[in-house]
């Protein structure tokens, strides 16, 4: 009897809104680095993105997804937040905040929305991957699509 795959919160909710999506499981492989997650999935990691959350000067919370071989730019991020400055969440803060641990973090499913910015080059491919709310999960789902998922803005915002 074939095992049933294991379902996150992040594909519990592409599930209830009807998104097509593909999972990943690399769970047992013991990378963590977006790069070498990539490079396990066998995938361009210009297409893999790491889910990144900032704090503005006002105080607000930004998302922000980025390739996982790239750089958030923050000057960049704090334009496209219309902030002063924007700078990293401590990793300590990340759990009580979105939910989600470092590693695990999905710009779906957090206990709130934050406006979220996709680096434009998501435009280049027809999916991007990301986080699947899990560390050694990943979920691949079509940019149009993920507008069915929650709001967000593209903008040119790394290095």
């Amino acid at each position: 009897m074939k095992k049933k795959e294991e379902k996150t919160n992040v594909m519990r909710v592409l599930d209830q809104k009807k998104i097509q999506y593909k999972s990943y499981c690399y769970a047992d492989s013991g990378v963590v680095s977006g790069a070498d997650v990539a490079a396990v999935l066998k995938q361009n990691p210009d297409q893999v993105f790491k889910t990144l959350v900032t704090t503005g000067n006002s105080g607000s919370h930004y998302v922000f997804l980025v390739p996982v071989c790239r750089e958030l730019n923050l000057k960049k991020a704090a334009r496209a937040a219309c902030e002063k400055n924007i700078r990293m969440l401590p990793s300590k803060e990340l759990l009580p905040l979105t939910g989600y641990i470092h590693g695990g973090c999905s710009p779906i499913g957090m206990k709130k929305q934050f406006p979220t910015v996709i680096d434009a080059s998501a435009m280049s491919f027809d999916t991007i991957l990301f986080s699947g709310g899990r560390i050694g999960y990943q979920v691949e789902v079509s940019v149009a699509e993920l507008k069915k998922a929650f709001p967000f803005q593209l903008g040119e915002i790394t290095d």
